[in-house]
């Protein structure tokens, strides 16, 4: 693992024909988006925030619902632009080996840097819509958004009354089942799985590893802390994703 050179990763990525990335917190970070459980991360400061993002408190507390929307409201997701990181994998799904993101990632920066929606799995849902929990309407973020400055703490559906979230996955909700196969389908017929940006700590998005392993499918891991699948790589990166990702996709033939 030690013996391979970043250029030498380039030329895995030049030589792939059907790469597959999985990107968590850690390339949004540069986007001004912090991570969770980083050094700077919103858990690692402040624990007992995670007490929001349990599906079993937001629907028993009226006041968790209140820090949510909060919360919501003053995300610096909707003032972030996509980084260099992002706009590198829209310059490598031109050229045609990329055959999916899989994105940990709720922010939608993917698709808002140019990213193709449909090669996009976003595997914990996304914070650009809202959903009912009880009768399934989804509307866009942005249209409930108004209402909680105009004082709505916690706003109701306006279809059945009942209680609106963020369509993500908290703790205790399940991954969408057609989700995760589209995401393990895609693992499974990669040449090439680059984890970026993820601690690799949360399942079952860091089993994907796994399966690439299991393939022997080349695993390359960019991200500024250790993961537990450091020793299964083929390559370890510690740079900057905005700084190393262009120049692994920069010499790939158009």
């Amino acid at each position: 693992m030690n013996d391979v050179s970043v250029s030498e990763v380039a030329e895995w990525f030049a030589d792939a024909q059907a790469a597959v990335v999985l990107t968590g917190a850690g390339i949004s970070t540069e986007s001004g988006i912090p991570d969770f459980r980083g050094p700077q991360g919103v858990w690692t400061k402040n624990p007992a925030a995670q007490f929001m993002f349990t599906i079993e408190n937001y629907l028993a507390d009226p006041e968790v619902r209140r820090q949510a929307w909060a919360a919501r409201l003053a995300s610096p997701v909707w003032s972030a632009e996509p980084n260099e990181g992002h706009r590198a994998l829209v310059e490598y799904e031109r050229t045609g080996r990329l055959r999916a993101i899989l994105t940990q990632n709720i922010d939608g920066l993917h698709q808002a840097a140019g990213s193709t929606e449909s090669r996009v799995v976003e595997l914990h849902g996304t914070m650009r819509e809202v959903m009912c929990l009880d009768c399934g309407d989804r509307n866009p973020m942005p249209e409930v958004l108004p209402r909680i400055e105009a004082g709505e703490t916690d706003p109701p559906c306006l279809e059945c009354g009942g209680i609106l979230k963020s369509a993500t996955i908290s703790f205790g909700q399940q991954l969408l089942p057609e989700v995760i196969e589209t995401a393990v389908a895609a693992t499974r017929g990669a040449d090439l799985f680059v984890a970026i940006g993820t601690s690799l700590g949360v399942y079952p998005a860091a089993g994907l590893c796994d399966y690439a392993i299991a393939r022997g499918i080349r695993l390359v891991i960019i991200n500024a802390e250790p993961t537990p699948y450091d020793d299964d790589a083929d390559i370890v990166l510690r740079q900057p994703i905005g700084e190393i990702l262009p120049i692994l996709v920069g010499d790939t033939p158009k």
